[in-house]
This record gives C-alpha cells, structure tokens and sequence, in this order.
C-alpha cells in the first residue's frame, strides 16, 4: 500500500514553500507521494481574492509536473459544502482505502487548534497526522503531546504566505521569486490578483 500524505490548502496562488514543505515530506518521511487537496471556493463564502476553483487546480497542476511524487487533487470540488476534512477522508478511503494509506500533513499552527476541528477524535483514532514547523503562538494542546499518531517532521521553516504574494503583486512589486516558473507565467498571463 502507498503512503499518501494529503496537504489540504486553498493554494491561492500555490507557491515555493508549498513545494518545499510538500518535497520534504515526501523525501524525508516515509510517505510515498504527497496529494495536494485544493480547497474549493465555498459557495457561502464568496471571497473576492479566492481564484475560480479550476484555476487554483490549473497552477498546483503547473506546479508539480516535475515532481513525481506530488499530486494535485480536486477530490473536494464535488463533495458537499461546506465540507470537513473527516468528510474527504472518508470518501478517499471509500474511493482509494485498497491501494492508499492516507495521513494528513499540517503545520504546527494548525496542531495548536486541532482540537476545534470536527470528529478530531476520530481523524486521529484512524490516519496519522504530519507535521511541520511554524512560527506561530499558542501553544499544543498536552493531549496532543508525544501522541504516537503524529509526527513532527523536521522541515524547513517557512514563512511565505499566498495572502502575502496576492497582496504585494497587487502593490507592483516583483514576487516572481516566490513561485514556481510555470505557476508564475500562468498567473501573469491571466493577469491574476493585480
């Protein structure tokens, strides 16, 4: 059975901390190939800086076509919203539960509130859980602590936000950097988040 890691994100752009996070932990666990779940635009929620679903998918896809080992996924584009992640996981378990062995990746930050998240109880009963450094407040909840279903993996640390890139492509400034070249090319062309 493969070990699939599963990044969740909305990937608004995708960019190279993502990948970075996503290659370590593909490289420097033992999972087999890291999925990345593109969150989709809620249709409660109706965000103006969030791009169209298919365009996010379209630059994750960009993203990782010279990465074998990761993948991008639309799995919850069709799945009922609002979702939860116990929700897709147990449809790739109904999908993929033969061939895969699911775990979730997250960072520190989100370990710090996942005590909040719906059936926690049971996401961590049933899949084991990757996680990432951050910097961030709070602190982890003791329970939560030395747990045998979670990992820490030492990656590295980074602090690069899309919300950061969205923001200050909009002011002019040059954050070609930041993204992988064909994730940088799609969005200039299509003329995204000025």
């Amino acid at each position: 059975m493969k070990k699939v890691g599963l990044y969740f994100g909305t990937f608004n752009p995708i960019h190279i901390g993502h990948l970075v996070i996503a290659n370590h932990m593909v490289e420097f666990s033992d999972l087999d190939e890291v999925w990345f779940i593109i969150t989709p635009q809620s249709p409660f929620k109706t965000k103006q800086s969030l791009l169209d679903n298919h365009h996010r998918y379209q630059m994750v896809f960009e993203a990782v076509q010279d990465y074998p080992k990761l993948k991008p996924s639309k799995i919850e584009f069709d799945l009922p919203q609002p979702n939860y992640t116990i929700n897709t996981l147990l449809y790739l378990e109904e999908q993929h539960g033969a061939e895969y062995q699911f775990s979730l990746i997250m960072g520190e930050d989100n370990l710090k509130s996942f005590h909040k998240w719906k059936n926690y109880e049971a996401i961590l009963e049933h899949y084991s859980i990757y996680v990432y450094p951050r910097i961030s407040n709070g602190k982890v909840e003791n329970q939560f602590e030395g747990h045998s279903k979670i990992m820490k993996v030492n990656a590295p640390i980074m602090e690069i936000s899309s919300t950061f890139i969205r923001n200050e492509h909009k002011k002019g400034k040059n954050v070609k950097p930041l993204l992988p070249a064909p994730v940088w090319k799609y969005m200039d062309e299509m003329n995204f988040y000025r």
